[in-house]
């Protein structure tokens, strides 16, 4: 519960922040209005930490870099056309924007800059009443004509404007609704969800890139989950990532199986206490948290009902991999991300064989080796992957990741598990053959490699009388 008395401290103590009463000054020297704006003015109410310090004027962007010049140690004007100014002042970066009156076509995301005359003005077209707030410096007055201070306390987001107005001007906003839901654990009003539902299909006209980025902002919060849900009851995920919706399956009276969405957002939640658990104070892990959330996409697509009651969804990690490097892909995730999420969802599934029976060291490198990088992320994602009631079940699987996690360790030690390759180099293998580069060495270094996934450390030598053995029985 916001308490009003605490927040307004907090309001003076950011109005008395060196970089604030610096910025504050030197545009009051000029005659000008400034105001710290949006988000460090919510986050001081409720007490949260305040990032990225925004200001905004009556100054026009020339007169703000007049102003800013003698007291910033870098500043640049690439947002200049939007009325924007960045700066560095005091070692932070700050950007400080003229009032802004903008108009959207209602065919594209870009506005028709049009500087504005007054902050009411300004404020009255940003997203959400809790980001409409302004603090105003030096005089440290907040200035909240949309009731934003309301909403905070009663834990809503809501527009400013009507909802269909705004959304119309920019339906980026509709996906900024479920991200600050899920960020700042706020319900979303009646009228502002209905007006989601309702105008779902103008995000077509949002770009790719920028889809993209809210969905990273959404999934590094504490609970996407949260998010997540607004965008499946909405139909607004349909226009940008389908899968996951498409997970509610029908389940008929006579084939029975878990509930793939409810599981889906579960293991979702615990790869993120398991993060956090096993990575404490680490950047949120985007490609983990998304591989978790997609890791059964391909369900749907395998999904066969047997006789006598049983659902099967043979091979739903190789589809499910393919379908996500698709859909990141047209979201033009960067391959590094994008790579990450396709293989461990194709690795997931992996591990369960383990459980059901003991791996030999073979196995157990060969699961090192498939996982390369990803073995810490593997190890998270396929922990958080159950989530049965059956106390019994889980607390076998957990023994058995426990009992593999160690023989990793073991055999870490042992072999130097994360460089698995073969006791002889291709020059080597050249060397002992008698051949020159090409296909044979290849082979010959793969057969190597076979050896060593299989039986360990072997020794050169042995390794030697291996290969020439191997290259006699070749023929």
């Amino acid at each position: 519960m916001l308490n009003m008395a605490d927040g307004l401290a907090r309001l003076g103590a950011l109005a008395a922040d060196p970089v604030v009463r610096t910025l504050a000054d030197a545009f009051a020297a000029q005659g000008f209005e400034l105001a710290v704006v949006g988000g460090p003015v919510r986050d001081a109410l409720l007490g949260r930490p305040t990032h990225d310090l925004d200001f905004t004027t009556n100054a026009s962007p020339d007169e703000i870099l007049a102003i800013v010049k003698p007291i910033a140690t870098a500043h640049w004007d690439i947002g200049r056309a939007f009325g924007t100014i960045g700066a560095r002042v005091q070692g932070e970066q700050v950007e400080i924007t003229t009032y802004r009156a903008d108009s959207y076509d209602g065919v594209t995301r870009k506005p028709t800059v049009e500087f504005g005359d007054t902050i009411d003005g300004d404020l009255v077209r940003r997203d959400f009443t809790v980001n409409a707030m302004a603090l105003q410096v030096p005089a440290v007055k907040l200035v909240d004509p949309t009731g934003g201070v309301e909403d905070l306390v009663a834990g809503i987001l809501r527009t400013p404007m009507d909802p269909t107005v705004s959304f119309g001007d920019d339906p980026l906003r509709m996906l900024r609704a479920a991200r600050f839901s899920a960020q700042l654990g706020f319900a979303i009003d009646d009228a502002t969800q209905d007006a989601i539902a309702d105008l779902r299909e103008t995000l077509k006209i949002v770009s790719p890139e920028r889809i993209q980025g809210e969905l990273i902002r959404l999934m590094q919060t504490d609970d996407p989950v949260r998010g997540i849900r607004v965008l499946v009851d909405t139909g607004l995920i349909e226009e940008f990532l389908p899968e996951v919706s498409a997970l509610r399956l029908e389940v008929d009276e006579h084939h029975h199986h878990k509930d793939v969405y409810e599981h889906s957002l579960t293991v979702l939640q615990q790869a993120i206490q398991l993060e956090h658990a096993r990575n404490p104070g680490a950047e949120p892990d985007v490609a983990l948290r998304i591989a978790a959330l997609l890791h059964d996409i391909g369900k749907p697509r395998t999904r066969k009902l047997e006789s006598g009651g049983a659902v099967t969804f043979h091979h739903h990690d190789v589809v499910g991999s393919r379908m996500a490097r698709k859909r990141l892909q047209s979201l033009r995730f960067d391959g590094g991300t994008t790579d990450a999420v396709a293989r461990l969802i194709e690795l997931h599934l992996r591990f369960f064989g383990y459980a059901e029976g003991t791996w030999t060291d073979s196995a157990v490198r060969r699961y090192v080796r498939d996982a390369g990088d990803l073995l810490d992320r593997l190890h998270i994602l396929t922990r958080a992957d159950v989530t049965t009631r059956n106390r019994r079940k889980a607390a076998l699987l957990a023994h058995a990741y426990d009992d593999i996690e160690s023989r990793i360790a073991a055999l870490r030690e042992q072999e130097e598990l994360d460089a698995i390759r073969p006791e002889l180099d291709g020059n080597r293998i050249q060397e002992i053959l008698g051949i020159a580069p090409g296909r044979e060495v290849g082979e010959a270094y793969r057969f190597l490699l076979e050896v060593r996934l299989d039986e360990g450390v072997i020794g050169p030598d042995a390794a030697e009388q291996r290969l020439r053995d191997w290259w006699a029985n070749r023929g």
